[in-house]
């Protein structure tokens, strides 16, 4: 799951990732050894995804690391592409990586198939404080597989002069009041309220967390569909409403058309996406930036906001490594609060402890998103899940039925075949 990071001063590349550490020399003999020099010799191989890891923060890291261990770090770059297949190799090989960044939701696949180390052992020293909702995606089979990095999620970007001129003064607090605002815009006639197209399938899985709906279930000892589920109806009705604030294309999704470009055009009053987005408008239109203006997705009441898909890294250690030990001196270094905050602060992204969230102040995009994260979740977290979202997602085909006038249960029942072929398929 690819991001872009939101810089405090604009807007820049963001998100995702996966690290990973290793070389041919081994420190199991090193086990229990702590301090500076305990593990002189080694090297400890560090891959980080495109973007992930600034500069400051890797400088800072290495040389606090290698001081406090007496080992070297390694800092490999990798690239998106082919990523999943890399590491899936990489992790079956004599030398795996040591430590690598994992997209929280890929956690599940990788832990299922033995390629992560049990971290339960150190949980209480790189953590302890961390949200349910952050961990959660780290547990398989009531285990700890992963450690909480850093997420983002999804917020409402809006026109402040398309707000104003609809005599919207206020930023919404809840739900209603949003569709007050989106009321006023479409009353006024000069923007489209709203720019929802269809299949915005991450914003959708969200509103799915919070009416408590779980779209996959058991049947025997396989997973099927359970998007028949009225509570995954009930989400649907509440996306319709918004989506009938919006001319967008009921049978696309955010990127087709980039709907930060349908926004740069200055008439729509707002959009549901990340923050990296508007990156994205200001390019098409740079003078659309001082209008730009970011909140929180409403919830039902002002003190709960709207639950939301939380994107993000976990970071784990290989199964295979010989340097497990030294891996995890590493966790204990990299989510510090130290270099948890100071990532949270240079990368805008929300870190692992909501006690650390004073390190987005000035970067509004993330400032929007920090409070959905204790709300926030995952698609499923099963092995299986993989399949699903390939395209054509059927997720977004049951979307665009029901928004095209099927009923929930007619939706559902026409994707229900593919969804359960999908889940079937061996990973």
């Amino acid at each position: 799951m690819k991001r872009k990071l939101i810089a405090a001063a604009g807007v820049a590349a963001m998100m995702m990732s996966i690290a990973a550490c290793g070389d041919d020399s081994g420190d199991k003999g090193s086990e229990g050894k702590k301090g500076p020099d305990s593990f002189k010799g080694q090297t400890l191989t560090f891959w980080a995804m495109d973007g992930s890891t600034p500069d400051a923060w890797v400088k800072d890291l290495t040389a606090e690391f290698e001081k406090k261990t007496g080992a070297k770090l390694k800092v490999e770059v990798q690239q998106w592409n082919g990523i999943q297949q890399k590491l899936t190799t990489a992790l079956s090989e004599e030398n795996p990586p040591d430590v690598f960044e994992i997209g929280n939701t890929q956690t599940p696949a990788y832990a299922q198939t033995g390629g992560l180390a049990d971290l339960g052992d150190v949980k209480s020293e790189i953590g302890g404080e961390w949200a349910e909702s952050l961990n959660k995606s780290s547990v398989f089979d009531g285990k700890q597989y992963g450690a909480p990095w850093y997420f983002a999620n999804r917020v409402v970007l809006y026109n402040k002069a398309v707000f104003k001129e609809a005599g919207v003064t206020e930023v919404p607090k809840t739900r209603d009041e949003f569709f007050a605002a989106l009321d006023k815009i479409k009353a006024k006639g000069k923007a489209e309220p709203l720019y929802l197209p269809g299949q915005n399938w991450y914003f959708f899985d969200g509103l799915t967390i919070g009416k408590g709906a779980e779209l996959v279930k058991k049947d025997g000892d396989k997973w099927v569909s359970n998007l028949g589920d009225p509570k995954v109806g009930e989400a649907m009705e509440l996306y319709k409403k918004y989506a009938d604030y919006s001319k967008a294309p009921k049978d696309k999704d955010e990127a087709t058309p980039q709907q930060g470009e349908v926004f740069a055009k200055g008439k729509v009053g707002a959009f549901i996406g990340m923050g990296w987005e508007a990156g994205i408008a200001i390019k098409a239109n740079p003078a659309i930036e001082k209008e730009i203006g970011y909140f929180t997705i409403p919830g039902e009441t002002a003190d709960k906001p709207e639950s939301v898909f939380l994107g993000g890294s976990n970071l784990a250690v290989a199964e295979g490594s010989e340097k497990q030990e030294l891996a995890k001196e590493f966790l204990k270094i990299a989510l510090s609060d130290k270099f948890e905050g100071q990532l949270a602060k240079l990368n805008g992204v929300i870190p692992n402890k909501e006690s650390l969230q004073s390190n987005l102040t000035g970067n509004p995009a993330a400032e929007a998103a920090a409070p959905a994260a204790a709300v926030g979740g995952t698609t499923p977290l099963i092995a299986e899940w993989a399949a699903v979202e390939n395209a054509p997602n059927p997720i977004k085909t049951y979307m665009t039925a029901f928004l095209n006038g099927k009923s929930h249960e007619e939706a559902a029942k026409s994707v229900e075949e593919e969804f359960n072929k999908r889940l079937a398929q061996k990973q």
